[in-house]
């Protein structure tokens, strides 16, 4: 029984899509190499093998950490006593997504990714006794009747019973918007020096375009790519695995191209 509890993550793991789903297209494609003896027939086969093993290793925690180490800048976590010393006026939070139609809200709420930030704000205006900002509108994909992700984030606190927030910027589509109308909107208040508030691998590019809007930032990363499971349940996909393999790779390509 203790040997079966031991490995019921792993036999979990196995049957969930991603595993079994990769698993599967790999037998069948050692069933066709063994079937078809001409060279030019095993051709396609070995190539769809390649790019199932690469779809294997993009969907590991294990191969998401390793990229997110050797692939994008480091930066380290920071402790609320820091800001006070580091003359930090107010905290910035990056919106992050919505979900607009959460059943048991009756409406729309933040995506676990966007609260995760709005938490880890709230932990350091409490802290700090700093105001909170937070930014994103309705994005490129969202459609123009739809709630912004500023006034989510509000609504979130109200729920919480969180201060309230003391800036909403509500208007942006994507991170460069985030920081030209923040920044607009901190400077008419005087605020030049500010604590950033996003996921830890989406911080580099995020300093790059506050800074470039004239602010004086402060990385206050959050969400680390890390990963406690065990070092073999690290080696099999996820679904989680893939989504992060595919935000380190889009913010390393992002910090190529801005």
């Amino acid at each position: 029984m203790d040997t079966l509890l031991a490995l019921k993550p792993i036999l979990t793991t196995l049957v969930l899509p991603a595993t079994s789903g990769l698993l599967a297209i790999l037998a069948l494609l050692v069933w066709a190499w063994r079937r078809n003896t001409r060279a030019h027939g095993r051709l396609p086969v070995a190539l769809a093998g390649v790019v199932t093993l690469v779809l294997w290793l993009l969907s590991c925690q294990a191969v998401a950490i390793w990229l997110s180490l050797h692939l994008l800048p480091q930066v380290s976590p920071i402790h609320h006593e820091d800001l006070k010393r580091l003359q930090v006026q107010a905290i910035v939070v990056l919106g992050g997504g919505v979900e607009n139609e959460a059943l048991e809200y009756n409406g729309p709420t933040l995506s676990p990714d966007a609260m995760s930030r709005l938490l880890y704000g709230v932990h350091l205006s409490r802290n700090t006794q700093l105001p909170m900002a937070y930014t994103g509108g309705i994005g490129w994909a969202g459609q123009s009747q739809q709630t912004s992700e500023a006034e989510v984030a509000a609504l979130a606190l109200t729920r919480l019973g969180a201060p309230a927030l003391r800036w909403q910027e509500n208007q942006s589509r994507d991170t460069r918007e985030n920081a030209l109308l923040t920044a607009a909107l901190l400077k008419n208040d005087g605020i030049t020096r500010i604590a950033l508030v996003t996921h830890a691998w989406h911080m580099p590019r995020s300093v790059r375009q506050f800074e470039a809007a004239g602010l004086q930032v402060t990385p206050a990363p959050m969400g680390y790519i890390r990963s406690d499971s065990s070092p073999l349940l690290q080696w099999l996909p996820s679904g989680k695995g893939l989504r992060d393999t595919g935000w380190v790779i889009r913010e390393w390509l992002g910090l190529l191209l801005t």
